[in-house]
């Protein structure tokens, strides 16, 4: 009798394969590793989701998730049987040391949300903390992501962005919220709802101006769409009629100031020295223009010995 293969001696024993299936091809895959693993789903287009995640949520003991509804059917399209048990905000305090106590016992546990990459504007994030504080793995498979395909559609500065996920609901506290954002030098990219586009849009035009932006709906999704302008005129174009489905709003950076020429500074140096002390002088250029502060004050020592 002949010994077997070393690619038979690798391969997990029967009861520990897992199935799942692309376009009725049935894939074997093993049991996932111990431990808790973070797994990005798609964001509308359930064909978005990759091999390693198909693997994983087929290869795990457990999926905890926001709606098991939602996640079941993706598992259905790929005819995945790995159970589900709920995870989300409202029962995140009761239901985390049941996951943490299956982790204790070996098992692999795979978190994902109802779309895109888990722990952005999801729960989940006090659950990785306490998990690797028991000292078990966790491991995180990339994939979908709303910011990052709207960043990329956008047609904005890449190189900074700042995700502030959903506004406040209510007007004054949107504003104040809003008004923070004002310097912030990168690219913005806010999460928003349908019913609240049109309100949000109108406050961001009057809290940051004329900047340029876009409003990307329903990503990877049937009705897609991608609206840019300045903010004032995405705010009209959403006045009337309501508008459906989930939207990433990308708002460009502040426009950079011109840097003042030395002429002007000390055009206003001058006229500062007549009201005020050099100090005060000093500061109130070296504010106005952004200049060193130093450069301000050795440009007044010099005009204070100019002859009068």
């Amino acid at each position: 009798m002949s010994p077997p293969s070393a690619g038979a001696s690798r391969r997990p024993p029967a009861h520990d394969l897992r199935r799942y299936s692309v376009d009725n091809q049935a894939i074997d895959v093993p049991r996932l590793s111990p431990g808790l693993h973070i797994v990005a789903t798609p964001i509308g287009n359930l064909g978005d989701i990759t091999l390693r995640a198909l693997a994983a949520l087929a290869g795990a003991d457990l999926i905890a998730c926001e709606d098991t509804r939602v996640t079941r059917k993706l598992l259905d399209r790929y005819g995945i049987e790995t159970p589900l048990t709920p995870y989300h905000d409202h029962n995140a305090v009761k239901a985390r040391p049941t996951l943490l106590r299956r982790l204790a016992e070996g098992a692999a546990i795979a978190l994902v949300s109802d779309a895109g990459t888990p722990l952005i504007s999801d729960p989940g994030f006090k659950l990785v903390r306490e998990t690797r504080e028991a000292g078990h793995a966790v491991t995180a498979l990339p994939g979908a992501s709303a910011v990052l395909a709207a960043i990329a559609v956008a047609g904005l500065p890449t190189d900074q962005f700042f995700f502030a996920g959903f506004l406040p609901p209510k007007q004054a506290a949107r504003r104040t919220r809003i008004a923070e954002f004002a310097r912030i030098p990168a690219t913005i990219v806010l999460f928003e709802t349908g019913p609240r586009i049109a309100a949000t849009l109108a406050d961001l035009a009057v809290g940051l101006g004329r900047r340029d932006a876009a409003l990307c709906r329903e990503l990877t999704k049937l009705h897609e769409q991608v609206r840019r302008g300045d903010l004032g005129t995405l705010a009209q174009g959403c006045a009337t009629g309501e508008m459906r489905g989930e939207i990433v709003l990308v708002i460009a950076p502040p426009q950079a100031a011109e840097q003042p020429s030395a002429e002007d500074a000390e055009a206003l140096l001058r006229e500062a020295l007549l009201r005020a002390s050099l100090k005060d002088a000093v500061a109130e250029v070296a504010d106005a223009t952004g200049l060193p502060r130093r450069e301000i004050y050795q440009r007044a020592l010099a005009l204070a010995k100019e002859p009068t």
